[in-house]
């Protein structure tokens, strides 16, 4: 057997880890980068944000593209695309070239993730094309989970500039195996006459601005600024246009027509969900161990590197219990719907004595979960794919809905978080108050407090006052995390009853195509 191919995969999967680093390890470090940088919060807000943006249009319109200007041929673009973006970042003169930068390493980004599905396709039989999704499934679990620990390795112990540079060596070696090892095709440069300019277009509007919506509200209160109203309105008219572009289009970008597969229908509502469950899972108990502890990343990570190096594991397991015939990969999802919702209602008990400690079975069983989850849904998607055309057409489905998860996940935590922060913060200050009153009425007299001004006219420092201020809100954040996990123990339940009424069951790979 020729094993030249499965070290091109093996590159684009390198590439797409790059990718991966790009986005989460920059999202982990980005105070230390900023700082570095010189560039404020509300400023900084933007780095994540175009980055997510311009990722959406490159899943979208990748797949497309790769098929009319070759597989190899792409990838060694995008893959160049990715380092020259990435390794100019840390030397910009200014905000704007960071930005401009940010958008097109996103672009890369977008662009490379679908390469690894494609290729897994091209190369793997259906005999092993159980393990090619689990290559693929380790961009949306092993690479995220690793990313703290990667940023940590940066910011804490080496240079921040690495959470950019990082990219050359793995760009190279990624570039070097896809140039000796994928296999160079016909191009088809005559798709260029049917190039869907219109839902491109519609697609760069639409989803960008549904994007910034999402990433940005939250920061400028939503529809109380003129700039969110825009956008919504914007979002609003162009999505609706888009789908309907892409249903009438003869070469789309995006097939929408294939959605009446219930199994791919399936794949792309469920990896939404998965996405949005998964992430959250993840960034939660950081931003607790933050918030509350003040764990820098280096203090923080070994959760979820947890979840990382149990990847590595767990897919190649699930692999292998798909390919057996009696195994209904609708009971396996299941299951490990329920070690997340274990996970969540568990970790919903934190109080303020939890540190990492606490944290390690819970991560445990989101670390079991996640890959059972996956797995499933990947190989029920696929299997609807019958021929070499519904390929990229079924991966840019796919991670169209992946990376528009990533930005409603933020939007989602921020909501969770704003909501539940404003109710606790009242009823514990307003709980406080109804104490001091209480006092107040047992003893018959006000309590003395020493005058707001020092014998010198200096103003008296309030520490009694700081004191309790921290304490509603380390409260305030302990309960809203407790509340998030509840919220996403319920998304997990949510997603238990689409598994169980949407797709039909499928067979392994091995034995589905065999009958075709």
């Amino acid at each position: 057997m020729d094993i030249k191919p499965f070290f091109g995969l093996f590159g684009v999967l390198i590439a797409a880890m790059t990718s991966e680093f790009n986005d989460q390890v920059t999202s982990v470090a980005l105070n230390d980068v900023r700082g570095a940088l010189g560039i404020g919060h509300d400023a900084g807000t933007w780095i994540e944000s175009l980055y997510v943006s311009a990722e959406i249009v490159g899943m979208a319109i990748s797949p497309w593209l790769l098929v009319t200007f070759t597989l190899r041929r792409w990838t060694l673009f995008v893959i160049a695309l990715c380092g020259a973006s990435s390794v100019l970042i840390p030397f910009s003169p200014n905000i704007e070239a960071i930005y401009a930068l940010r958008l097109l390493q996103g672009l890369a980004g977008g662009l490379i993730i679908p390469l690894v599905m494609t290729t897994a396709f091209r190369i793997l039989t259906p005999k092993i094309r159980l393990y090619g999704l689990a290559v693929y499934a380790l961009t949306a679990t092993f690479t995220p989970a690793l990313a703290e620990t990667v940023a940590a390795l940066w910011t804490d112990i080496v240079d921040w500039r690495f959470v950019f540079l990082q990219t050359i060596p793995l760009c190279s070696l990624a570039g070097v195996l896809v140039w000796y090892c994928v296999d160079q095709d016909q191009p088809k440069y005559e798709r260029l006459r049917m190039l869907d300019w219109r839902g491109a277009l519609l697609l760069v509007i639409g989803v960008g601005a549904l994007s910034t919506m999402l990433y940005q509200g939250d920061r400028l209160d939503w529809f109380n600024s003129r700039v969110i109203c825009v956008l919504a309105l914007v979002s609003a008219i162009t999505i609706p246009l888009l789908l309907v572009n892409e249903w009438f289009h003869p070469l789309p970008l995006l097939k929408l027509q294939m959605l009446g597969r219930r199994n791919l229908a399936y794949g792309v509502l469920g990896l939404f969900l998965f996405v949005i469950i998964s992430q959250s899972g993840s960034t939660v108990p950081l931003r607790y161990l933050q918030e509350v502890q003040g764990y820098r990343p280096l203090q923080s990570n070994l959760i979820t590197l947890e979840i990382a190096a149990l990847q590595l594991v767990m897919l190649p397991a699930m692999a292998l219990l798909l390919d057996y015939k009696q195994v209904d990969s609708r009971l396996v999802t299941v299951v490990g719907l329920g070690f997340i919702l274990a996970s969540c209602i568990g970790s919903s008990f934190l109080t303020v004595y939890w540190n990492r400690d606490q944290f390690y079975i819970w991560q445990l069983f989101q670390s079991i979960g996640q890959p059972m989850v996956v797995m499933p849904l990947l190989m029920k998607a696929t299997n609807t794919v019958t021929g070499p055309a519904d390929g990229p057409l079924a991966s840019a489905l796919l991670n169209t809905s992946r990376a528009i998860a990533e930005a409603t996940g933020a939007w989602f935590l921020e909501l969770i978080d704003r909501w539940r922060n404003t109710l606790h913060s009242a009823r514990i200050v307003d709980e406080a108050g109804q104490d001091r009153w209480r006092v107040i009425q047992s003893n018959g007299v006000l309590p003395q407090y020493p005058p707001p001004l020092m014998p010198d006219g200096r103003l008296r420092a309030p520490g009694s006052l700081q004191a309790f201020s921290h304490v509603v809100e380390q409260q305030v954040a302990i309960l809203s995390t407790s509340d998030t996990y509840l919220i996403l123990g319920a998304m997990t339940v949510l997603l238990m009853v689409v598994v169980m009424t949407l797709p039909v069951r499928a067979m392994p790979p091995r034995i589905h195509f065999a009958n075709h």
